[in-house]
C-alpha cells in the first residue's frame, strides 16, 4: 500500500531524488516496481538498499540490470554491485538525502565514511551504469 501510494507522487517527480525502480523477478520473470532514491556522487549514479537484501536486491543481481522511471521518463541500466570500501562515501551521501531511512543505519548522518564502510554490508550499493539504444552498458573509461 505504502508503495502504491508513494509511486503516484513519484511518477509526477515530487519526490526529489526518487525513482520507480523496475527489476525482473529471478523465479517469476515478472516486472516488479518499487520506489527507490538514486544517489548522486562523483558524477556517478547510485542505488541503495537500505534495508538491507531485499528483493529488488536479488533481482538486479540475477539480471544485472534494472529500470528507473520518472516523470514518464524511463531508462534502462547495468548494475555493478561495488565493496564496502567504495560504498562508505555513497551510503553516507545516501543518509544525508534519504532521511526516511536513518533509522536503518547505524552510522549517524555526521558520521565519518569509515562508520558506513563498516555497515556497508547490511546496505548493498550498486553502480547505475546507463544501457546505450543496443542494450550494452555505455562505458565511460572507468
Amino acid at each position: 500500500m505504502g508503495d502504491a501510494v508513494i509511486g503516484v507522487f513519484v511518477r509526477a517527480g515530487l519526490v526529489p531524488s526518487t525513482y520507480m525502480l523496475t527489476t525482473t523477478g529471478r523465479k517469476t520473470g515478472r516486472p516488479l516496481t518499487h520506489p527507490a532514491t538514486v544517489v548522486q556522487h562523483e558524477g556517478r549514479q547510485w542505488l541503495v538498499a537500505p534495508y538491507g537484501a531485499v528483493s529488488w536486491v536479488h533481482n538486479a543481481r540475477a539480471a544485472g540490470r534494472v529500470g528507473l522511471a520518472r516523470r514518464g521518463d524511463r531508462r534502462s541500466y547495468a548494475v555493478r554491485e561495488i565493496s564496502a570500501a567504495e560504498a562508505g562515501p555513497v551510503l553516507k551521501r545516501y543518509v544525508a538525502i534519504a532521511t526516511p531511512t536513518r533509522p536503518y543505519f547505524s552510522a549517524d548522518k555526521d558520521a565519518p565514511v569509515e562508520d558506513f564502510v563498516a555497515e556497508a554490508d547490511r546496505h548493498p550499493v550498486f553502480e547505475l551504469l546507463p544501457i546505450d539504444q543496443h542494450g550494452s552498458a555505455v562505458d565511460d573509461g572507468r
